[in-house]
């Protein structure tokens, strides 16, 4: 059975993007959160963008 991806509010630092995907994911918030801020910090794509639109897309 596949998992639907939403936000998860509850756990939420910003808009709940982060704690989403580790819920999907079944991947720890923390280590989510990390690889989210190396990517900010590397310039991978456009993570800030990415995550903006994840969080107003997401359900």
């Amino acid at each position: 059975m596949s998992k639907k991806f939403q936000l998860d509010k509850a756990n939420a630092k910003l808009m709940g993007v982060c704690s989403g995907i580790a819920n999907w994911s079944e991947i720890d918030v923390t280590m989510i959160r990390i690889l989210w801020v190396l990517a900010v910090l590397l310039g991978f794509g456009s993570p800030i963008l990415i995550y903006i639109l994840i969080g107003l897309i997401a359900d």
